[in-house]
C-alpha cells in the first residue's frame, strides 16, 4: 500500500453480577443451616482474568502470514488474494493504490519490491478480552530490519473466514511509541473506544476534530480537542495550503464524507488514558473560478479522470488515525495518520462534454 503523506473497530461487553433477593438478605443477616451454607463471593484478586485475544506466538504468525500474502497480492495487484489478509479501511486504501497504478502507462509503473515486517523489532499489544468480544490486537511494526517500529497496525479476527486480517495501519510521526499499559504477563487492556466516561475524548470526538483540522484548519474544535503535534499541524497546513493553492483562479475546499469504517480500537495507557485507533473519510473539491479555465488531471489521477480536463474535481480520501487520550480533561495528541485517495470525479469542460 502506498499512502499520501502530505494529504491527508472496540466492542465492550460487561458481565453483570446477578445477586438474587434471597442471597442479598442472607448476606445481611447470615444464613441458617436449613437455608444451606453461605456462598463466598470471589475477591477481585482471585477472579479469573479475561483470556488474551491470542498468544504472542500466534500474533507473530499472523504478522508473518500477512507479510507473505500481502507481498504476493501486491506484486500481481490481486484483489481477491489481498482480501484474505486485509479488511476495512486498509483494504479500500490498498485497492485504490492498485487502481491508480493501473491507470498509468506500463513505462511509468514503478517495479514492485517484495517486503515483510520485521518480527524481531515488532512490539505486540494483545488485549485480554471477555468471552464473546470480537478478537483483535495491535502491533508496532517496521518494514526494515534493524529499524525501530514506525507504524501502528490493527489485526482483527474474521470468525466467518477463520482467519486474521489487518484492518488499519498508521504511519507514526515519532519512533517513541505510546506507553500502553501491560500486565505481568505482558498483555494489554482493551477499553471502550466510544462512550467512555473515563476518557477526555472518544473516537467519535477525535474523528470530528480531525475533520475540523482539514475543513476549517481546526477553528471549531480541532484545536480544542488536540494539542499541537506534528500530525495535527500537518492537517492544518493541508487546509491552509489549499486555501491559497489556485490564487484567484480557483478554490480548493475540504469536507467530511460518508464514513463506512466506524470501527475503533482502544488500549489503556500507563497514565490511565488510552491509545485510540480510528478511521475517517473526507473529500477535497477543487474548482475553477470561472469559465475559460480548466483543471488538468495529473498522471496519478488518470485511472479516475482519464486525462479529461475538468471544471471541478472531487477527490475522496480514506484515512487511518491514531491518538493518545488522557483520562483527565486535557487535550489529546494526534500521533499519526495515513491517507489514500480512493476516488476522483468531476464534470469535464464544455468542449469535452460536447465531444463526448
Amino acid at each position: 500500500m502506498r499512502t499520501l503523506g502530505a494529504s491527508i473497530r472496540t466492542a465492550r461487553r460487561t458481565l453483570p453480577l446477578i445477586i438474587g433477593a434471597a442471597c442479598l438478605t442472607l448476606a445481611l443477616t447470615g444464613c441458617s443451616d436449613e437455608d444451606g451454607p453461605a456462598q463466598a463471593r470471589p475477591s477481585a484478586s482471585t477472579a479469573p482474568k479475561p483470556a488474551p485475544a491470542l498468544s504472542a506466538a500466534q500474533a507473530r504468525d499472523v504478522i508473518t502470514r500477512y507479510s507473505k500474502i500481502n507481498s504476493e497480492a501486491n506484486a500481481a495487484r490481486d484483489r481477491r488474494l489481498l482480501d484474505t489478509v486485509e479488511d476495512g479501511p486498509l483494504y479500500a486504501m490498498s485497492v485504490s493504490d492498485y487502481t491508480e497504478t493501473e491507470g498509468l502507462p506500463a513505462k511509468d509503473r514503478e517495479p514492485y519490491e517484495r517486503w515483510s515486517y520485521d518480527l524481531a523489532s515488532a512490539k505486540l499489544y494483545i488485549p485480554r478480552l471477555a468471552a464473546g468480544e470480537e478478537r483483535w490486537f495491535a502491533a508496532a511494526l517496521s518494514s526494515e530490519k534493524g529499524k525501530a517500529p514506525s507504524r501502528l497496525a490493527v489485526f482483527a479476527e474474521q470468525p466467518q473466514h477463520k482467519r486474521w486480517e489487518m484492518a488499519s495501519v498508521v504511519d507514526l510521526d515519532s519512533q517513541k511509541l505510546p506507553d500502553v499499559a501491560l500486565d505481568r504477563e505482558g498483555y494489554a487492556t482493551a477499553v471502550a473506544a466510544n462512550d467512555n466516561k473515563q476518557l477526555s475524548a472518544d473516537a467519535d470526538l477525535l474523528r470530528t476534530a480531525v475533520l475540523d483540522n482539514f475543513t476549517t484548519g481546526g477553528t471549531n474544535n480541532g484545536s480544542k480537542v488536540f494539542a499541537p503535534t506534528k500530525a495535527s499541524k500537518r492537517q492544518v497546513k493541508v487546509h491552509s495550503d489549499a486555501a491559497t493553492r489556485f490564487g484567484d483562479k480557483g478554490t480548493s475546499v475540504f469536507d467530511g464524507a460518508d464514513n463506512l469504517f466506524t470501527d475503533a480500537y482502544a488500549l489503556k495507557t500507563a497514565d490511565g488514558g488510552a491509545l485510540i485507533l480510528f478511521s475517517h473519510t473526507h473529500t477535497q473539491t477543487d474548482a475553477v473560478a470561472h469559465s475559460g479555465l480548466q483543471l488538468n488531471p495529473g498522471k496519478e489521477d488518470r485511472a479516475w479522470l482519464h486525462d479529461v480536463p475538468r471544471m471541478s474535481i472531487q477527490y475522496t480520501f480514506v484515512c487511518n488515525d491514531a491518538a493518545t487520550v488522557p483520562a483527565k480533561a486535557e487535550p489529546s495528541r494526534l500521533i499519526g495518520y495515513t491517507c489514500a485517495r480512493t476516488d476522483a470525479s468531476g464534470p469535464p469542460v464544455p468542449s469535452w462534454s460536447h465531444r463526448a
